[in-house]
């Protein structure tokens, strides 16, 4: 998939996503760390995401989930800033600390270091939650650095369909 075609998926996806949230009255908040804000933008290119979308929080630093979103220090040291449970705690946090009903989330390893024994280079989990509901995945990509924040970010939104729909 060349780059142009990728831009053009992923923007197709986010309005996809913002006409289903609209048309079911919901708003949406974003947890990012290794997408750094990447879904929030695919979002945020779409004219009118105003009234579907309330707010992003990038946190790259674990401080920074902790912080802004309440994940418990003892959740991060004990699963890794890279787990489905720390990617479900970020989705809920962004819930509680925004007017969103629903809220996704990204973290992982998009390299090219920061691998650890069990999660490699590309190992993302992501998570989707509203106030009744948490859907988390684990998803290991290939390719670049680049590469793999773009096929993330495409995930998040793909889910973000499955979760709403």
């Amino acid at each position: 998939m060349t780059t142009e075609q990728t831009t053009n998926d992923i923007f197709d996806l986010a309005a996809s996503a913002g006409q289903v949230l609209q048309a079911t009255g919901q708003v949406l908040a974003t947890a990012e760390s290794c997408t750094g804000g990447g879904v929030s933008q695919a979002i945020t290119d779409i004219a009118g995401s105003t009234s579907w979308f309330d707010c992003g929080f990038v946190v790259y630093s674990n401080a920074s989930k902790t912080e802004l979103l309440e994940v418990p220090d003892a959740l991060i040291a004990q699963f890794g800033s890279v787990s489905e449970e720390v990617a479900a705690a970020m989705a809920q946090g962004a819930l509680r600390n925004s007017n969103a009903s629903v809220a996704l989330s990204t973290t992982g390893i998009a390299g090219p270091t920061g691998a650890v024994p069990g999660k490699p280079v590309g190992t993302v989990c992501f998570g989707w939650a509203t106030k009744n509901a948490v859907h988390t995945e684990r998803l290991v990509f290939a390719g670049d650095r680049l590469a793999v924040r773009e096929q993330s970010v495409r995930h998040a939104l793909q889910g973000l369909l499955r979760f709403v729909a």
